[in-house]
């Protein structure tokens, strides 16, 4: 067997150590990378552009594990949001900054960076705090044991008045292996209820065929 053909079987749970996050740079130099589409998911789309959610149309968006970056320029395009994204992946920056001077070749105005940085260890001054945040696999990227603090990272950052957009991905039958480790729309509730009101729940209208039939679009508002 070949090492390519041996790559080929490899999934992100092969490599990606919990608590190790140089081994998310390993995934990325390997290409194991199945979440990134090479594009923006149809459910992103969905919520910012036929959802009806009165959105912020200025202000700060951010997008934790924000890979290659597509998220990032579109999000701002679309919303006209100061958009930046968090990576811990040498490989994914460099991806995403290339993404981000190419979108910036033809549409001058958007404003999207990217920045080397640890959500869980992220803490800009108030005046800096977001509108917008959008998970799409950051959430089952992380081990179950540190959810609840993604989710006061997620009250600490989100303004209030602001929104946070969860694509809830992938649902499928329970397992205890990881990443992406296992999730319900329930998971979400017990984090944000508190602190966010529930806007948007449904099973999105389009998806990209690795996300059929497996993804929930869950959007919330920061009380």
């Amino acid at each position: 067997m070949t090492e390519e053909s041996s790559q080929l079987k490899l999934e992100p749970k092969d490599i990606v150590k919990p608590d190790d996050l140089s081994t998310w740079e390993l995934a990325w130099t390997k290409g194991i990378t199945p979440w990134d589409f090479g594009d923006v998911q149809p459910s992103l789309k969905e919520a910012l552009e036929t959802s009806g959610l009165d959105l912020p149309r200025s202000g700060r968006a951010l997008v934790p594990g924000c890979g290659a970056g597509y998220d990032l320029t579109y999000i701002s395009s679309t919303l006209g949001l100061d958009t930046l994204g968090l990576e811990v992946a040498e490989t994914a920056v460099q991806r995403a900054t290339d993404v981000i001077q190419k979108a910036k070749s033809h549409y001058p105005t958007i404003s999207a960076s990217i920045e080397i940085a640890d959500f869980f260890t992220f803490d800009p001054p108030e005046d800096q705090l977001f509108d917008l945040i959008y998970d799409h696999t950051f959430f089952v990227a992380i081990p179950p044991s540190m959810r609840k603090e993604w989710g006061n990272q997620m009250i600490k950052l989100v303004k209030p008045g602001g929104y946070l957009i969860t694509l809830v991905f992938p649902l499928r039958p329970y397992d205890d292996k990881g990443p992406p480790y296992y999730v319900e729309p329930e998971h979400y509730v017990e984090l944000l209820s508190s602190s966010f009101v529930k806007v948007l729940d449904k099973i999105p209208e389009v998806s990209s065929p690795s996300h059929k039939g497996k993804e929930r679009l869950l959007v919330w508002k920061r009380a």
